[in-house]
């Protein structure tokens, strides 16, 4: 086996926003690229979520290497203050990418181990300068090995969404309940779909975009028609508080903040309660088949007919057990950039622009980009991808100049974070690290009872310190 790598591919793992973008870049610096895509087309995960608005705008969406590959076919940028679908993203920019780059992108491939060839993770001899070897399996079943000058995994984060269980455990129970219950926003356009809700009470297990939309759709339903009966259970680990809602109208990105807007009006307006400080750890099924959560604190809630959990991703890491990876211990995202995303530190402002220098490995040429590099940890923007392939390819090009020239300017979203101290007692949280919250509670949210009532002890903006 020749241990000559320039003349090897670059495998990018994912052919999703960032793992097409890194493509497209390879392909401007004269570097071949190989995509490996598990699902049967491109942009498989966004497709999942087609029915759901993104709160970027086009203008944020789109990657100027991945804009120069497209220029040539004619292909025209929508316009780019309008808020495309994941459904739009996928067909109108991501698809025509991936048709641009050809037989570079295989789809149905799934990666199953990545490694160093000849050497497992244990050996040091001359393992830098051996090529990555990368296994996989086809959709037809059969096993191929293909190997790479470096490999960046854009793999993404969709097809393992954390569980219901506080403790990041799957609750007692869960698996056993999986027919009622789902981790993707519902697409309640979709008839089959949207008569799973109609006229049920849904538990919805989350507090981010996800869980907004998800509030901001049910409450939608409950005011139709057909939806009569229809009502959301918002579960919450935490209090509320003036950022449980995100930035609202501080936040730079305007859809991103209508988000929190519509699911506070969701719960003012009676068509969802709010339970707070209620951390699941068991989901059991009462005599007529209808499922009630157990809290940690010992607290029951009403039944429920379905459950959505939307606790957020986390990585696949598995495939990447013989490579020598530096993740955090806590975020599972690279030790370098992990401080500047850590929701337990992380505060008022922006992400600091990041490159190939955070996204380094002990293991030299394997990247995590996109939402993977972030772990666990939320809040991640298509333009970071953007970036952090960027500089990672310059970086894998030898352009170390252009690699380290990383920048960003990411909008504020007008919250502070902090929000692994919910636990703390009041005290705590109020020293200006993090954002103040009431102490747990369980609290019936309605027209009777506004939420901007419960939240008026913290600012707008949401931090102790403002």
């Amino acid at each position: 086996m020749t241990t000559t790598t320039s003349d090897l591919p670059v495998v990018v793992i994912g052919a999703g926003p960032a793992g097409l973008a890194a493509a497209a870049h390879l392909v401007e610096r004269g570097i071949e690229p190989l995509v490996l895509e598990a699902g049967p087309t491109a942009a498989s995960a966004v497709r999942e979520w087609s029915h759901v608005r993104l709160f970027s705008t086009w203008g944020e969406l789109t990657d100027p290497a991945a804009e120069k590959l497209l220029a040539p076919t004619g292909w025209t940028k929508p316009d780019a203050s309008t808020y495309p679908s994941g459904g739009d993203w996928a067909e109108l920019y991501l698809q025509p990418l991936a048709d641009v780059l050809g037989e570079s992108v295989r789809t149905g491939a799934t990666v199953t181990g990545v490694s160093r060839t000849g050497r497992d993770r244990v050996v040091d001899a001359d393992r830098a300068t051996q090529p990555f070897v990368v296994h996989l399996t086809t959709a037809d079943g059969s096993e191929e090995r293909v190997f790479a000058q470096a490999v960046i995994d854009a793999s993404g984060t969709w097809t393992t969404p954390s569980p219901a269980g506080g403790s990041g455990l799957p609750a007692l129970g869960e698996k056993s309940a999986a027919d009622r219950i789902t981790y993707r926003v519902p697409d309640l356009k979709d008839p089959a779909i949207r008569a799973r809700y109609a006229g049920k009470r849904t538990a919805v297990i989350g507090s981010g975009a996800s869980a907004f939309t998800a509030l901001a759709y049910l409450a939608d339903l409950a005011k139709s028609d057909d939806g009569t009966g229809t009502h959301a259970v918002w579960i919450l680990r935490r209090g509320i508080s003036g950022s449980t809602f995100g930035g609202g109208e501080a936040d730079q990105l305007p859809a991103r903040g209508a988000l929190g807007l519509a699911a506070k009006a969701a719960v003012d307006n009676g068509h969802a309660d709010a339970v707070t400080g209620f951390r699941t750890e068991a989901i059991e099924r009462n005599s007529d088949g209808r499922l009630v959560l157990v809290g940690e604190d010992g607290r029951r809630l009403h039944a429920v007919d379905e459950v959505i959990v939307l606790t957020g991703m986390r990585p696949d890491l598995t495939f990447l057990d013989e490579l020598r990876l530096g993740l955090d211990e806590r975020l599972q995202a690279p030790v370098d950039l992990a401080p500047l995303i850590d929701p337990n530190q992380h505060s008022c402002g922006t992400v600091y622009p990041h490159g190939h220098r955070e996204l380094s490995h002990p293991e030299p040429g394997v990247y995590l980009v996109g939402m993977k590099s972030y772990g666990r940890a939320p809040t991640f923007l298509a333009m970071t991808g953007y970036e952090q392939v960027r500089s990672v390819t310059a970086a894998i090009a030898g352009d170390l100049a252009s690699a380290d020239r990383v920048e960003l300017t990411l909008p504020e979203t007008g919250v502070c974070g902090g929000a692994g101290l919910f636990d703390a007692p009041a005290a705590d949280q109020a020293d200006g690290s993090g954002c103040c919250a009431p102490a747990p509670a369980l609290v019936q949210l309605g027209v009777g009872a506004p939420l901007a009532a419960l939240a008026e002890e913290t600012p707008a903006g949401g931090c102790c310190s403002s």
